[in-house]
C-alpha cells in the first residue's frame, strides 16, 4: 500500500465510518467513527511522501517504530499514543493494515 487511494479504501471497509476534510485542505483526508466522530486514519502528503497517521496502543508504539524506519512519531499529534508511517513500500501490506485495525479498534470505545 503505497497510495492515499488504496489507503482510503481499505479505511472505508470498516463498519460505520467516513471520509473527512476537516481543514478544507484537500491534502488532509480523515477517516472518522460515525458514532463518536473520531479519526483513526490520517492521510496527507508531506515532503513529496504519502503519510498516514494512526492512533496505536503505547504498549505497541516502539514495537513499530523499532521494526520499521518508516514508522515515527505521530506528524502534529500526541507522540504517545499516534504514530506516522511513512508510505514508501517498505512495509508490507497486512502489516499496515494491521495498524490501521488497531487503529480503529482504539476510536471505536468499548
Amino acid at each position: 500500500m503505497t497510495t492515499r487511494e488504496e489507503i482510503l479504501k481499505y479505511g472505508m471497509t470498516f463498519p460505520e465510518v467516513y471520509q473527512d476534510t476537516p481543514f478544507h485542505d484537500p491534502n488532509w483526508i480523515l477517516v472518522r467513527y460515525k458514532k463518536n466522530k473520531k479519526a483513526f486514519l490520517w492521510t496527507y502528503e508531506y515532503q513529496g511522501q504519502m503519510r498516514i497517521n494512526v492512533k496505536v496502543d503505547p504498549e505497541w508504539r516502539d514495537f513499530w517504530r523499532n521494526t520499521y524506519n518508516s514508522v515515527i512519531p505521530g506528524y502534529h499529534q500526541n507522540k504517545e499514543h499516534w504514530n506516522t508511517v511513512i508510505l514508501d513500500g517498505s512495509i508490507p501490506d497486512q502489516d499496515i493494515k494491521r495498524m490501521i485495525a488497531e487503529s480503529y479498534d482504539l476510536i471505536i470505545g468499548k
